[in-house]
């Protein structure tokens, strides 16, 4: 459904992305990057907003750039949202439901079952600009779904939700896709793309890092010794104790803590907590400096 073969796209000397190819079939493709990655330009590609500098990108075998067929099938969720602060959510999705062609009474219906979707039918005729930013997504996300788009474009659409709403915002965007709708969905946030799908790509400075499944990606931590921050007391003594097991690398005094590295971070953390509970050291703080996704960044860049 989502190919790109060399494709590249470039704002005078700024290249934001560089040679990428790739192809996924997935009912829900996972875009994985921080922020400044290439991830919104890649998207705007996608969505026809931008031409490529070079190479192409096609969406369901078609070129996106122009192809107003294509594009009315589409239900974009962008990052940023620029509403009409004093419209109604019922107003503003019935209203975008209208310029894809349909009529006003049937474009009001298709929007209430939208807002439905995304738990805003309380807040049908509240004025935009008091909706908090967790419901501002949501809006757009209704937005997006509102005409039954056949693939569904979803940028950062979880950012500033509460738990609850990201957990029932995942298994609607996993329902949609088992109905059949295309969804790529960017984030910086692994383990949100992990709860919604297998197939994740992964991208920095505007090129292809990884691709397959969230599994695979958090195997490539594990390739590299493991950073464990300690705070305790007698930090040179407990550096000491941990250095006579043949899982730890180095320790580094760095302040008030010392730095471990492990090439096995379950058995030195299991480690650490005995020595703890036994009373050889006073642990005040334990943490993880590599179970995030700027780690696997770093890694992959090395």
């Amino acid at each position: 459904m989502f190919q790109a073969t060399g494709l590249t796209k470039w704002f005078g000397q700024v290249i934001a992305v560089n040679d990428l190819t790739f192809e996924s079939r997935a009912g829900i493709v996972g875009l994985l990057g921080p922020n400044g990655a290439g991830k919104s330009t890649l998207i705007k590609l996608l969505c026809g907003q931008l031409r490529p500098s070079k190479g192409e990108v096609k969406v369901d075998g078609q070129p996106p750039w122009g192809n107003r067929r294509l594009l009315s099938s589409l239900g974009y969720c962008p990052e940023h949202d620029r509403f009409y602060e004093d419209l109604t959510p019922l107003h503003f999705v019935s209203l975008l439901t209208r310029l894809h062609g349909y009529p006003a009474d049937q474009a009001d219906e298709m929007a209430r079952k939208a807002l439905e979707l995304v738990e805003l039918s309380a807040r049908l005729e509240s004025p935009i600009r008091t909706l908090s930013h967790g419901m501002r997504q949501k809006l757009k996300v209704a937005q997006a779904l509102s005409h039954d788009p056949g693939w569904l474009v979803l940028d950062e659409p979880l950012s500033g939700m509460d738990p609850v709403s990201r957990a029932r915002m995942i298994r609607l965007f996993r329902d949609k896709a088992g109905e059949g709708t295309a969804v790529l969905v960017s984030s910086h946030v692994l383990h949100e793309l992990e709860a919604m799908t297998e197939d994740i790509l992964l991208i920095n400075r505007g090129r292809l890092l990884a691709q397959g499944q969230v599994g695979a990606i958090r195997e490539l931590i594990d390739a590299h010794p493991h950073r464990i921050a300690l705070r305790a007391d007698r930090l040179r003594d407990l550096g000491r104790e941990l250095l006579k097991h043949d899982d730890v690398v180095r320790v580094e005094v760095s302040g008030e803590r010392i730095i471990v590295e492990t090439r096995s971070p379950d058995a030195c953390y299991t480690r650490i907590g005995e020595l703890a509970a036994g009373g050889d050291f006073q642990v005040q703080s334990m943490l993880s400096l590599d179970d995030n996704l700027e780690a696997v960044f770093r890694y992959l860049v090395k």
